[in-house]
């Protein structure tokens, strides 16, 4: 008698496990970690001092990248950013690094690493900033790419590498 009862439990699951392969993919990006839809309102200081806004990069394509100068990751995917922002900065591409750290420790490292992007620096405002756009464990490095007209289209924390740009900043240029 309990032989049968599995059996039929089985097929039931089998059964609902099939449907769900069954449905359409979902269009638009798949966001996680509870990101916006959009691109939140900021403003930080740059490394001189002068408050930069989200605003100043309107219609770009942008990259908003979390990082400190402590983090192993951050560090070794920045030449990979220096690299594709001048490679694509033409067709409209923009990164801004938001930097979870101290001010004079990021400027040795702009200068070290030729860091060719808005560099600004982040405080518990920043922190918070990134869980808005889908950072829910306050993690470094931490990135989100917004299209031309604001929308989040990809969350990613952890380093990101050069294969993961190509294939998200390509359709979006």
């Amino acid at each position: 008698m309990k032989a049968p009862l599995l059996n039929l439990a089985l097929m039931a699951l089998l059964l609902l496990l099939l449907a769900g392969c069954e449905q359409e993919p979902a269009t638009g990006p798949k966001l996680t970690g509870g990101a916006e839809a959009t691109l939140p309102a900021f403003q930080f200081p740059d490394l001189e001092g002068e408050l930069r806004h989200s605003g100043d990069w309107r219609g770009k394509v942008l990259v908003v990248n979390y990082w400190a100068t402590w983090c192993p990751p951050c560090r070794k995917e920045m030449p990979l950013f220096v690299e594709t922002q001048e490679r694509l900065q033409a067709r409209g591409l923009q990164f801004v690094g938001i930097a979870i750290d101290d001010a004079h420790l990021v400027r040795d490292f702009v200068d070290v690493y030729g860091i060719n992007f808005p560099i600004l620096i982040g405080n518990a405002d920043a922190v918070r900033l990134s869980s808005r756009m889908g950072n829910r464990f306050e993690s470094l490095p931490f990135t989100a790419i917004f299209d031309r007209e604001g929308n989040t289209r990809y969350i990613q924390a952890g380093e990101v590498t050069a294969e993961v740009l190509e294939r998200e900043l390509e359709p979006l240029l």
